[in-house]
């Protein structure tokens, strides 16, 4: 099937994977409006279609800093128990509406403690959270497998506290570990210790890489921290000159260190200049293990189908390519093999199939 001839029903009705996804920046407008009038919490509007054109104007200053500054309202609604429930819950749903059968979501337990919640009660409550969504969204037909990434925030000093909560809850839905906040100015390396304990438990972990910092910082993450994934890596295309790869990114093609890229979000942050050029086409051109994620669907006012639809209208994918990334990310998740080669050979290739 050509680009042209993919229509929006057809995009959303193909079976998708996603890896780089945050809870706290992917909630409903209206929810947001709900919980703060809940909680009291001032936000700029109370209108939910309002609300979600204020984060997606907000998001799009090109300066990562500034872009992460918007989930101020989102974690305000998510500080108590009724709270993280809701949003959990709604998160699952509004995946499985839109056609993802895999999911990670990520968030930082930390963010989520002003309300007197213990980072591990955060965590349970999340679990049973997502757990209530993929119970409902398997009952409507259309079920999503949804494990958890926790994350520590790389400027503050919970991170290590963080990665012994994945240890704990690895066999609980927690299948994996991230660090996620400002970039610049706070290496991977700082966090060796947090790494080397979940590598000694045998807990999997990505790392946010090469986004707002160049190749050090990937480097850093892979070589002396052990991730297994990027989030983000746009930025290893500076060891890449005329096709021709330098060391590191020679190791990360040939060792199928999975690209966690998000293309709308890095058109926001400054990290990529506009779709057509994004690095994600010539990496994937380029044998790289690339992956489709959305970052943060109300901040990028965005959905798996959507970023999709740009890389088929504004850089002539197909969907022969779509399936290539949909494919890569189960290939790089964080759960069994066997749970991983059931999605790929009984959903995605069947689901493909019938588009082509």
């Amino acid at each position: 099937m050509t680009a042209s001839s993919i229509d929006i029903d057809t995009l959303r009705r193909l079976p998708k994977a996603v890896l780089h996804d945050h809870l706290d920046g992917g909630l409903r407008p209206a929810t947001v409006v709900e919980l703060a009038a809940e909680v009291g919490h001032t936000l700029p509007t109370t209108d939910p279609d309002e609300l979600a054109a204020w984060y997606y104007e907000a998001a799009n200053s090109g300066d990562l800093v500034r872009y992460i500054a918007t989930f101020e309202h989102t974690l305000a609604v998510m500080q108590t128990r009724e709270g993280l429930l809701r949003t959990a819950e709604e998160y699952v749903l509004d995946l499985a509406a839109d056609g993802i059968v895999y999911a990670e979501v990520r968030y930082a337990p930390e963010l989520n403690t002003s309300g007197g919640l213990a980072m591990r009660e955060v965590v349970e409550t999340v679990q049973e959270g997502l757990a209530a969504g993929m119970a409902k969204a398997a009952a409507a037909g259309t079920p999503v497998r949804v494990g958890t990434l926790l994350c520590g925030m790389r400027m503050f000093d919970r991170v290590r506290e963080a990665a012994d909560l994945a240890v704990a809850y690895r066999d609980a839905g927690v299948v994996g570990f991230d660090i996620a906040g400002a970039e610049d100015g706070f290496p991977p390396a700082d966090h060796l210790a947090a790494f080397e304990h979940l590598r000694r438990e045998s807990v999997p972990f990505t790392i946010h890489a090469g986004e707002a910092y160049g190749l050090p910082s990937i480097h850093q993450a892979i070589q002396v921290c052990g991730a297994q994934r990027i989030g983000h890596g746009v930025r290893i295309t500076e060891d890449i000159v005329d096709g021709k790869l330098g060391r590191l990114a020679s190791w990360v093609r040939d060792r199928r260190v999975a690209l966690e890229m998000c293309p709308t979000s890095n058109l926001q942050t400054g990290a990529a200049t506009s779709i057509a050029e994004h690095p994600i086409t010539a990496l994937k051109d380029l044998g790289f293990r690339v992956t489709l994620n959305t970052d943060n669907r109300l901040v990028s006012g965005t959905t798996m189908t959507r970023e999709m639809s740009l890389l088929v209208e504004q850089a002539g994918w197909t969907v022969e390519d779509l399936r290539t990334v949909t494919v890569n990310a189960l290939k790089s998740a964080f759960v069994p093999f066997d749970e991983r080669n059931a999605l790929i050979e009984d959903v995605v290739l069947p689901g493909y199939a019938a588009a082509l």
